[in-house]
């Protein structure tokens, strides 16, 4: 595999593991380019959370990844069931 190809499946997969260990049967996707993402989370945790605490919990799982420098810049979209 590109070595290129091979790091973004490897983010994607780091990303999608670590927000689905966290949210629990919930319904996450993930799309990567470069050191960009795109992150949707539907999941009944946030049913009491407002939009910045939903995001904050989000940030939480991969923070260290945006201080390494591995993640540049992520546009998170979290919701509930319902709210879909």
């Amino acid at each position: 595999m590109n070595p290129l190809c091979q790091g973004l499946m490897s983010l994607q997969s780091e990303l999608e593991s670590r927000l689905c260990k966290e949210f629990l049967e919930s319904e996450v996707r993930v799309s990567v380019s470069g050191n960009h993402a795109t992150i949707d989370v539907t999941s009944d945790k946030f049913e009491t959370l407002n939009r910045v605490q939903r995001q904050q919990s989000v940030y939480a799982c991969i923070n260290d990844l945006i201080q390494s420098g591995d993640l540049h810049a992520v546009v998170i979209n979290a919701h509930t069931a319902s709210e879909i």
